[in-house]
């Protein structure tokens, strides 16, 4: 089936976007380009292009909720293919203002969770290579 259009961002919606462009820009690499104080893009070498926009009297998702107060989406990184790797990331993202959302069972699925500093949630995935 033929599409009707190209995915052009993942707009995440935040308080602060200038802050998040730069949390997610130290995360995925790029450089945040402002549009204006309420709209900042960020282009991730090799994925998805981010943009993040001022919503006034923003309320961050809550994390695990099925209902429609709940997480609406979430991004999923890879962070490479060992526990050792994922360890890393995980310290570099609390460094940057992450906090962990679940740790738990790591043992039993490949991916750890956590929120970004405007309160949405994303993974560090590990991915084994083929």
């Amino acid at each position: 089936m033929a599409s009707v259009a190209r995915i052009r961002s993942v707009v995440l919606d935040c308080p602060d976007p200038h802050a998040l462009a730069a949390f997610y820009a130290a995360v995925a690499g790029g450089t945040p380009r402002a549009e204006d104080d309420d709209w900042v893009v960020l282009e991730v070498p090799d994925g998805p292009r981010l943009a993040f926009q001022r919503a006034e009297g923003y309320t961050a998702p809550r994390w695990p909720r099925a209902d429609r107060d709940g997480q609406q989406f979430h991004l999923d990184f890879d962070a490479g293919p060992a526990w050792a790797d994922v360890d890393a990331a995980h310290e570099r993202v609390l460094a940057l203002g992450a906090r962990p959302l679940d740790l738990e069972d790591r043992g039993k699925r490949d991916f750890q969770v956590y929120a970004d500093p405007a309160g949405h949630p994303f993974c560090l995935c590990r991915i084994e290579r083929a």
